[in-house]
């Protein structure tokens, strides 16, 4: 090589070498157990435009299936800047950002599409926000499709529900909700279900399509039917010890990259239900259509009283209400 060309090379490696060095790779944290799951693979397409828009600045390596544990557990650690970034079902932040607790609450979404209409606009934004004094940053909300019951047997009216022992998320309104409609509410890490569906611990749990056939649950229990009570949404949260040492230009590009994963993650959820209802249904399960919903959404109000108590929850829920 010759001498002239000697510096430069050396410069350029050097430049190089810093540039890797001043790569951050985050983590982030969620429980479901394929690869391909939609909210896994979201998250990881995020990272693939951050990755692209930061010129190799910032990129997100995705630990699924409860590998840093459970959402309480990576929750806890996100809070005090020890874990990067976590995707939650939104009812794991109810016990500690209030305003949380709106678009968890049963029935009280018209379909997919009012959902989704409702937490584009301000009144998501505004609950994405409402975390902040925890230490959490929302970025986006994901789909979690509409959560039913399945169990061994048909789930038609109320009374089929009475004394069911029915897992539900770590959540004092997922307690409420199971309790109004008579049955016998078992608080559970999603880890756990699988066996304890198995083994009879529990004689059902609730949940969207993908998890019910994600999960294996369809090989305990056969019987999937549609309640609907719940189109609670997953929630992307960053580190807000993290977030607060970017620059302002790096905030937005997380925002934005994150907003951008919702219009991937959306397609995918909806390719991924139809997907798992054909997995189901060829193993044997049978999906119950004929729900008596009224019976469900009128054993609701306590649950509405109890936990929509101030000014400020009551305004959020007929806002999302009268989204049209």
């Amino acid at each position: 090589m010759k001498k002239s060309l000697r510096p430069l090379v050396a410069l350029l490696a050097a430049i190089g070498l810093a540039g890797a060095a001043s790569a951050v790779e985050l983590r982030s944290a969620d429980v479901h157990n394929s690869d391909d799951y939609p909210t896994v693979a979201a998250v990881r397409y995020m990272s693939e435009q951050l990755e692209k828009r930061s010129g190799g600045k910032y990129k997100i390596k995705v630990f699924n299936k409860s590998a840093l544990g459970s959402e309480k557990e990576t929750l806890d650690q996100v809070k005090i800047g020890a874990l990067e970034m976590n995707r939650v079902n939104i009812s794991s932040l109810n016990s500690i950002c209030p305003k949380s607790l709106v678009p968890t609450m049963p029935f009280l979404f018209r379909s997919i599409s009012h959902m989704r209409k409702s937490l584009d606009g301000p009144i998501g934004e505004e609950i994405l926000k409402g975390c902040e004094h925890q230490g959490l940053v929302g970025l986006a909300f994901y789909d979690s499709g509409a959560r039913s019951i399945y169990a061994k047997k048909p789930v038609r009216t109320l009374a089929d529900v009475k004394g069911m022992k029915i897992r539900v998320q770590p959540s004092d309104l997922w307690v409420a909700v199971a309790n109004a409609m008579g049955a016998n509410a078992t608080p559970m890490p999603t880890a756990e279900v699988y066996t304890a569906l198995k083994t009879g611990v529990i004689d059902a749990a609730e949940n969207n399509e993908p998890s019910y056939e994600g999960f294996k649950h369809y090989e305990a229990v056969k019987y999937f039917s549609y309640t609907e009570h719940s189109m609670a949404p997953e929630m992307l949260v960053i580190s807000k010890a993290f977030f607060d040492k970017l620059s302002p230009a790096d905030q937005a590009l997380f925002r934005e990259t994150a907003k951008e994963s919702v219009k991937f993650q959306r397609q995918k959820w909806d390719e991924q239900t139809a997907k798992a209802i054909d997995i189901v249904t060829k193993a044997g399960a049978t999906l119950v259509k004929d729900v008596k919903k009224a019976e469900f959404q009128n054993a609701m109000k306590p649950v509405y009283d109890k936990f929509i108590t101030t000014p400020d929850l009551q305004r959020l829920v007929k806002a999302v209400q009268d989204t049209k």
